[in-house]
């Protein structure tokens, strides 16, 4: 058997109403690829209404300064929020993944771009989107999806409201993974994020790929000449049915515009 190269650490990090349980399919698929995965609990799921972005960042930054490195980060959705506030923070961090994740430029907030908060004033816990699985899970299958939804936590409102004041995204190797059936990451942040990272790719997939095809996440066809990121993050280890990846070249921070859509 051939000996698997090592790539270095690979921290994950989940976005809102969920858990680092939402990776256990897929940190044996990354494992048998060489990285050493760890995956860490972000304090605004935890039910407790006080706990914020920054207090994602915090507990963020002490699991990244832990590792030595080299250490690739993958952030889902409203988790590449507290990532972009301190990853260039830590030294061994030298790439980050983008999963349907939320890029945030200083001075944003989750809501900021759509026009404010979807919720009432003085909401402090949000439950889970409805329908769940339509929105998060609708190609996983039907018993995980289940299980899933079951195990989704609220989410605190004071996250969604702090607002971001770096963007590791623009100072690190970023690649972005964008998910063409994804019913829940609003589609104004798709597409003004489409020319921010430094290596675009597209997965056949909803919100919740990790869930729904984590065995896609495998050696396979690379991208020509690919970044050195793609090498690192594996970004061009295009799954079955994907687009791949491409080059893509950083664009200006564009105006938003208001969509009503929310993320995860």
């Amino acid at each position: 058997m051939a000996e698997i190269a090592e790539r270095g650490a690979l921290v994950l990090v989940h976005g809102a109403w969920h858990g680092s349980w939402c990776w256990e399919l897929l940190v044996p698929e990354l494992t048998a690829r060489g990285w050493r995965v760890s995956a860490l609990d972000l304090p605004s799921t935890s039910g407790d209404p006080d706990a914020g972005m920054l207090d994602d960042a915090r507990v963020v930054r002490e699991h990244l300064a832990a590792i030595e490195g080299p250490v690739t980060v993958l952030a889902h959705s409203y988790g590449g929020i507290p990532v972009a506030e301190v990853a260039d923070t830590v030294p061994g961090v030298e790439a980050l993944v983008y999963l349907a994740a939320h890029m945030l430029a200083p001075g944003e907030s989750l809501v900021s771009p759509i026009g404010g908060p979807w919720y009432p004033a003085g909401t402090t816990l949000l439950p889970a989107p409805e329908p769940a699985v339509d929105l998060l899970f609708h190609d996983v299958p039907a018993d995980l999806a289940e299980r899933s939804v079951a195990r989704l936590r609220p989410q605190s409102a004071r996250a969604f409201g702090e607002t971001q004041t770096r963007a590791a995204w623009r100072t690190l190797p970023t690649g972005l993974i964008l998910c063409d059936e994804d019913r829940a990451f609003p589609e104004l942040f798709a597409k003004r994020q489409e020319t921010w990272p430094d290596l675009l790719r597209r997965m056949p997939t909803g919100h919740s790929p990790f869930l729904s095809r984590p065995a896609s996440w495998r050696p396979g066809r690379r991208d020509r000449g690919g970044a050195a990121l793609g090498r690192r993050a594996g970004l061009t280890d295009a799954p079955h049915g994907a687009a791949g990846a491409v080059r893509v070249s950083r664009g200006p921070v564009r105006g938003p515009r208001r969509s009503g859509r929310r993320g995860a």
